[in-house]
């Protein structure tokens, strides 16, 4: 098994005021040669957005973007007609495709919106655009994995334009599971939300990220209690 370990307070930081960032990977004016991508996991961006700002409409394209909230809401309008409101325990898959221009907004002016915006290489280039947002059940990841994301239009959780599966899970401490990888030459790249996670040798703290590639599974035990997203990705 091959891993690379990437510390909370390596990432890439920017503060606008009204948006303050932190980039796992290569973003805007933060550029690391060794972290641009893990496989076609392309952005990895932690994001506080202070309450009455927001993102402006900006164009995407050829790019599988997934929100996940994690304290606060979001309002998201596209140029496919949609108006929608994220917020934590909610996920949006948006499909940009041939192209599609949207915005994002903390309408709450009195309380911040924290969100990961979290970007895929697609399998096919040029798709028609689509959006999918769902509600997750937060129960079904205690001291287990909750599937939220999968190649599967009929499977569990949103879907994407790519062999990608994600998992959320909210461990007790002292609690350990096993993680088989799905897609044959996937790796995994595991962030650490809350709390703390050993994997194999490696201990993580909040936010730090551990890419793991070339083996079919591996253990994670909560050494505090702990909330994880696992994403599983193509490397090639």
């Amino acid at each position: 098994m091959k891993t690379v370990l990437h510390k909370a307070e390596t990432r890439g930081h920017a503060n606008h005021g009204w948006l303050d960032t932190h980039h796992t990977f290569s973003f805007a004016r933060y550029y690391d040669p060794e972290r641009v991508h893990f496989g076609v996991l392309r952005v990895l961006n932690d994001d506080i957005v202070k309450g009455g700002y927001g993102f402006s409409a900006h164009p995407h394209d050829n790019m599988e973007i997934i929100s996940i909230p994690l304290e606060g809401a979001l309002e998201h309008k596209d140029s496919m007609g949609n108006v929608h409101v994220i917020q934590k325990n909610d996920i949006q898959a948006m499909s940009a495709g041939t192209g599609v221009t949207h915005s994002e907004f903390n309408r709450n002016k009195d309380q911040l919106t924290n969100f990961l915006q979290i970007w895929i290489f697609p399998d096919k280039k040029n798709v028609e655009p689509r959006y999918s947002q769902i509600t997750l059940d937060p129960t079904a990841r205690k001291n287990k994995l909750q599937q939220v994301l999968s190649p599967n239009p009929e499977d569990e959780g949103v879907w994407i334009h790519q062999n990608a599966w994600f998992h959320m899970g909210d461990l007790d401490q002292g609690t350990q599971i096993d993680y088989k990888v799905k897609g044959n030459g996937n790796g995994v790249y595991i962030f650490a939300l809350n709390g703390s996670l050993k994997i194999e040798d490696q201990v993580l703290s909040r936010r730090d990220g551990l890419g793991v590639w070339e083996t079919n599974g591996f253990s994670i035990k909560a050494t505090d209690n702990a909330e994880v997203l696992l994403m599983e990705v193509p490397m090639n």
